[in-house]
């Protein structure tokens, strides 16, 4: 599933070809692309301007002039592309024009998780949005006050920066990631961490993302990439997610794999005890 940098990666692509647009037209081609919440079809989108990208953690939304938002989630392999050559699984269309300059905006979505919602805005944020907390790169996010949440639970550290709730945006390939960077075992509890390790933690997380970010999110497959079809390479710079039997790069010991919640973790056994 796309994370922060990914869909950050995403939103910066859309930023740079859809601002200032009109929507001429809007259809969902699937059953599943619009969010039964959503407070409309996508019909209400026909003449409006596209002023804005925004995002919070995973989500995408694009503002409008109008008193609504399209707000998006990719799910496990949603795509949002231009043009694209290949359409076989565009599941919404949005055609644009900007003077004479006309374009097709593609959501792509192979695994239909993925959706669309037009949705009004609660305290800046669609409805979708509004139970999900601010993200490490928000100028509200409060590094003391998220600490803090964290402390007082008893559960794992890494089910506790993967609670959206808490701080949005990580997902199991950045939290195994943020960990190994911050020398934590990811099935430490959260209420015996010291509030500097799970402030290292978080820090290590912002670090991560953010070098993700220079080189376009992480790409295993097809199934991410940018607007242009680009993938990311970040994967060619992971220290523990993936890497079982490789050597850690600081000690040398192998990385480990253990089941997490229907998932993986992924550690060194050396650099994070348990």
């Amino acid at each position: 599933m796309p994370e922060l940098p990914e869909v950050e990666t995403v939103r910066r692509g859309l930023t740079k070809h859809v601002i200032g647009q009109r929507v001429i037209s809007a259809v969902a081609l699937h059953p599943r692309a619009l969010n039964p919440k959503s407070v409309g079809g996508l019909d209400l989108l026909l003449g409006a301007r596209i002023q804005s990208v925004e995002r919070r953690g995973k989500f995408l939304w694009f503002v409008l002039d109008r008193p609504f938002v399209l707000c998006a989630h990719l799910g496990m392999s949603g795509q949002f592309l231009i043009n694209p050559q290949d359409q076989r699984h565009t599941r919404a269309l949005l055609n644009l024009k900007k003077g004479i300059k006309k374009s097709a905006l593609h959501f792509n979505d192979q695994r239909t998780f993925g959706w669309l919602s037009v949705e009004e805005l609660t305290d800046g944020v669609p409805a979708s949005v509004a139970k999900i907390a601010p993200d490490l790169f928000e100028t509200i996010f409060n590094l003391d006050d998220v600490s803090q949440s964290i402390k007082r639970r008893s559960v794992s550290i890494k089910t506790a920066i993967l609670n959206q709730n808490i701080l949005s945006g990580i997902g199991n390939i950045y939290a195994d990631e943020s960990l190994w960077l911050a020398k934590v075992h990811p099935e430490r509890k959260a209420n015996e961490l010291k509030l500097k390790d799970i402030q290292r933690v978080l820090l290590s997380a912002k670090k991560v993302m953010s070098d993700a970010l220079e080189v376009g999110g992480t790409s295993f497959d097809e199934l991410y990439v940018n607007v242009n079809g680009e993938s990311g390479y970040f994967d060619i710079s992971l220290k523990a997610y993936g890497q079982e039997g490789q050597p850690c790069e600081r000690c040398g010991t192998l990385i480990r794999r253990i089941k997490f919640a229907n998932r993986s973790s992924h550690f060194c056994p050396k650099c994070q005890k348990k």
